[in-house]
């Protein structure tokens, strides 16, 4: 049995999310423990575990779908599981509040960073695969993730790639990405990224992870030069 439990409002909101008996508390405590709070048990292990959970329920659903090629399934499948998709997730069911953060991380607007919720996201898939397995976590998955699967969500091409299309297309070097700054604690960070094409000019985004500021980026480019 692991350390640990939650208090009674986390242990409602949790058991109205997945509508059933959480089982282990001790493994849901760790799943909405930031390493801020400095115990010993964080997400991080269940983090892990549920990034392959989510993934694996989204890949048979579009796989069931029969919507596409190799290629646009797992176009789609990276933009369904990626931290931005669980993160918008996470705070469509008030995960926020729920999270246990330290002093240093609430202060920093850890309650709101994309980062923390996404990961905490997974970690609750991990969590709730040890408890109450794969079945459930499936239909929650399918539940959360209904409106983005079944939408638009991925079936544009990702700005990188579009990018990398179009200076091929104009006959024009690979897009050239450039770290400009990071700020931020490590776990509210942000980063600033410009992308370059030679010859033609630059553009400059920002973003909660240095893949989401390259992305920005990309599509300000391509808005401004395309």
């Amino acid at each position: 049995m692991s350390a640990g439990s939650l208090d009674p409002a986390t242990r409602l909101w949790l058991e109205e999310l997945t509508g059933a008996p959480l089982g282990d508390e001790g493994l849901w405590h760790e799943a909405l423990t930031h390493g801020s709070t400095g115990e010993a048990r964080d997400y991080q292990r269940l983090e892990f575990l549920g990034d392959r959970v989510l993934g694996l329920t989204i890949a048979e659903w579009l796989h069931e779908l029969g919507t596409g090629d190799e290629g646009r399934l797992s176009q789609r499948l990276n933009a369904l599981v990626s931290r931005d998709m669980n993160a918008r997730v996470a705070r469509e069911i008030g995960l926020g509040q729920h999270m246990r953060l330290g002093k240093q991380a609430q202060d920093d607007g850890g309650r709101d960073s994309g980062n923390i919720l996404g990961d905490v996201m997974e970690a609750l898939l991990g969590a709730g695969f040890l408890t109450q397995g794969f079945p459930a976590m499936r239909a929650l998955v399918r539940r959360l993730w209904g409106e983005a699967v079944t939408g638009k969500v991925g079936q544009s091409k990702h700005p990188k790639s579009a990018l990398q299309e179009w200076a091929a297309g104009n006959k024009r070097r690979m897009p050239e990405y450039r770290l400009v700054e990071r700020s931020g604690p490590d776990h509210a960070a942000r980063f600033t990224v410009s992308v370059g094409i030679h010859g033609v000019g630059e553009a400059q985004a920002s973003g909660n992870s240095k893949q989401e500021a390259e992305t920005q980026a990309a599509a300000e480019f391509l808005a401004r030069f395309g």
